[in-house]
């Protein structure tokens, strides 16, 4: 899944519009409609087509203004986006205080993500190195940290950590898009893909060069009923990395 270059050019102008510290465009006529339908239909528009189809002109044609209205509430398309990226992240739930411990919570909310990956795909064809800074970015990087307080782990390292986090959710969730995505352009699921393939791939395996291969192979077939399971996969690769960062607390405690 590519990733668009980043067209933000203003910073600045982005956060004070997400934190409404910023009239949203000075262009165009008064607006007819409030915000919150706007950003509904500009993610409406990239989920279904994905953000290259994303113009002002759609999302001003799906809401029946003009598009110089659509100017009223971003000041571009690179707002605009911003605006909708922050939406988004408000679908998420923070971990409630009830979840008993730092790596329940961030179990909690690398599900969350997990999920919002894949109901908003086009999220993950903008660059994540320089998010818009807007209240649920901000929010869920508080509610991160406020997990991992406490624990043993100093400022720079709580940083690593919900940074290592995030880099496997972002991960696995690109991968299992990309096989969405290979899929709608191959008409095949990797079920129908490997029924094709399969026959000249047994020959080859009958051979017994791939032993440790065939039996692995064997298994995961009947262990996941196909030929893969992302979701299992997602959760094996979530807990390996909280393996991770419990050891590396204890190892921190015990050098204490």
């Amino acid at each position: 899944m590519s990733v668009d270059p980043p067209d933000r050019s203003d910073p600045r102008r982005s956060i004070e519009l997400l934190w409404g510290r910023q009239e949203p465009g000075r262009r165009g006529p008064k607006p007819r409609r409030r915000l919150d339908e706007v950003l509904a239909a500009a993610i409406a528009l990239a989920d279904k087509e994905g953000l290259k189809s994303l113009s002002m002109r759609r999302v001003a044609e799906t809401l029946g203004l003009s598009p110089m209205a659509l100017y009223t509430y971003a000041p571009s398309k690179a707002e605009l986006v911003d605006l909708m990226i922050d939406r988004v992240l408000g679908e998420a739930e923070a971990p409630g205080e009830a979840l008993p411990d730092w790596r329940s919570r961030l179990e909690f909310m690398a599900r969350q993500y997990w999920a919002l990956g894949h109901r908003h795909p086009w999220m993950l064809q903008i660059a994540s190195q320089r998010p818009p800074l807007g209240p649920n970015f901000l929010h869920r990087m508080e509610a991160a940290f406020r997990a991992l307080d406490g624990i043993g782990l100093d400022e720079v390292e709580m940083e690593l950590a919900e940074g290592l986090v995030s880099d496997y959710v972002l991960g696995a969730v690109r991968s299992a898009l990309e096989a969405r995505e290979l899929e709608r352009q191959t008409g095949l699921t990797d079920e129908q893909w490997l029924a094709i393939a399969e026959p000249a791939l047994q020959e080859i395996l009958e051979d017994g060069d791939f032993p440790v291969l065939r039996r692995v192979g064997e298994a995961c077939r009947a262990a996941y009923g196909g030929m893969w399971d992302r979701t299992r996969g997602f959760e094996f690769g979530l807990q390996r990395v909280l393996d991770g960062i419990e050891v590396f607390i204890a190892r921190k405690q015990a050098a204490a």
